[in-house]
């Protein structure tokens, strides 16, 4: 969306430092902030933060042609902009002009967080409401306030649905992104273990979730509430509007084979191109919320087939007479358990798990590694192998056949010289640990051969 520079005023009740005498102030422009993406006749918003500091490519801004900038120091003014604006916080400034948008678009905002399938969940969320309305979504898992900013600055003005992804790592983020997006609709997936270093217990974590509803709209706006049917979340919710809740509990005439799942719910046969459980449960909160805005139950059904996970999301690659089948998006206790839970219960013998380290869990780390190999103790003809100093734990607590090892490149070697051709290899671990240069390696090396 485009701005000019009355409107900028108007909106932030902000003091313009300098401007030339020649500068139409109802001149359209675009804001970035990124001098490496700016367009001519930009204008800058540099951001500040722990390791980074936007003012510093001011004048870079300039030179590639913005025709102003704001600024959160007075002392800043370059004579060579059209003009400059002094703002308190450069990114509190950006979460207004953001509200500001949503306000002026007035799209349905769906909101959506959880510990873990909060990204998939927004994915089969945008399918579904696309089949019925124009909508728009956060990418990928930009899901803090930057990236709720980059949401609402890129929403076409015609958007009916916007679908915000939240994403958290401490207390009172939620909030905020809660109180700038006004949410219609406010989903949580469910609570869990990811992020416990940060907030010491689950009832840190679901309070942290929890917040999404303080700025929900209200029972009288046609606010509405979905999650699953989660201890923590019921008990930590603050919401007097209404509330829906869901579990696996009440589906039925479940199937699940390798390309797909199939359910009923409420009387109505549902398919969705992946397998899993957990998957059936990130449906139902697009079901109830499709619902909720009178989307048919064809179109919900049509959405939940066109639906495809993003890069890293139970992705197959064929490599070197190897199936891969790449989740290594993220990882937590519990996404890791029904990954696995969901992978050895379609796959037919023998079949090879990749695990790496669980990031982000605190002081109980090693102990929640080591529950993962206890769990993975009840399966047979299963050949595991680990990668990281905290998934060695998942391979020492295990009856498992299992290889520790301390990298991707060693891991790949193994699995060219030491797999037999023709297995399927699950990949699960933190981000961090970069499986997908497991596959690429493997790829390196077959093509060598």
């Amino acid at each position: 969306m485009r701005f000019c520079l009355d409107e900028i005023v108007k909106c932030l009740d902000c003091e313009v430092l300098y401007k030339k005498d020649s500068f139409d102030s109802k001149k359209l422009f675009n804001i970035s902030t990124d001098t490496r993406k700016l367009q001519k006749e930009d204008v800058y918003l540099p951001l500040r933060g722990e390791n980074f500091d936007g003012h510093n490519f001011i004048d870079k801004a300039i030179e590639n042609g913005a025709l102003g900038y704001f600024t959160q120091d007075k002392f800043k003014v370059n004579k060579d902009a059209e003009f400059v604006v002094y703002v308190r916080n450069s990114l509190v400034a950006y979460l207004e002009l953001a509200s500001y948008i949503r306000k002026k678009i007035n799209p349905l905002v769906i909101a959506i967080t959880g510990s873990c399938g909060k990204t998939t969940t927004k994915e089969m969320l945008y399918s579904v409401f696309s089949t019925t309305y124009k909508t728009h979504k956060t990418m990928l898992n930009h899901n803090n306030e930057i990236g709720f900013c980059e949401t609402m600055f890129n929403m076409p003005v015609d958007s009916e649905v916007v679908i915000v992804e939240m994403g958290m790592r401490n207390l009172g983020e939620i909030g905020l992104l809660s109180k700038y997006s006004n949410p219609d609709i406010g989903i949580i997936s469910n609570i869990g273990s990811a992020h416990v270093e940060r907030l010491g217990t689950l009832k840190n974590i679901a309070i942290a979730k929890c917040e999404i509803a303080e700025n929900l709209k209200t029972k009288e706006q046609n606010g509405l509430f979905i999650g699953t049917k989660c201890p923590q979340i019921i008990e930590n919710l603050k919401y007097d509007g209404d509330k829906i809740f869901t579990s696996l509990d009440d589906v039925n005439n479940v199937s699940i084979a390798l390309e797909s799942t199939k359910f009923t719910y409420k009387g109505e046969n549902y398919e969705i191109t992946q397998s899993g459980e957990y998957n059936i449960l990130n449906a139902l909160l697009v079901i109830e919320a499709a619902c909720a805005r009178k989307i048919t139950f064809e179109n919900i059904k049509k959405g939940l087939l066109n639906y495809k996970p993003i890069e890293k999301r139970w992705e197959k690659t064929n490599v070197g007479g190897f199936t891969f089948v790449n989740d290594s998006y993220n990882a937590n206790p519990e996404s890791m358990n029904a990954v696995l839970k969901t992978f050895l219960s379609i796959y037919p013998r023998p079949i090879v798990l990749v695990l790496g380290d669980m990031g982000e869990l605190g002081k109980d780390e090693i102990m929640y590694h080591k529950q993962v190999g206890e769990f993975l103790s009840s399966y047979n003809d299963v050949i595991l192998l680990t990668v990281g100093s905290l998934a060695r734990h998942i391979a020492r607590n295990t009856t498992l056949e299992s290889v520790e090892f301390q990298n991707n490149e060693e891991c790949a070697h193994y699995i060219v010289e030491n797999i037999k051709k023709g297995s399927t290899i699950l990949l699960k671990a933190s981000r961090s640990m970069k499986f997908e240069q497991i596959i690429e390696k493997v790829s390196e090396m077959v093509v060598k051969k």
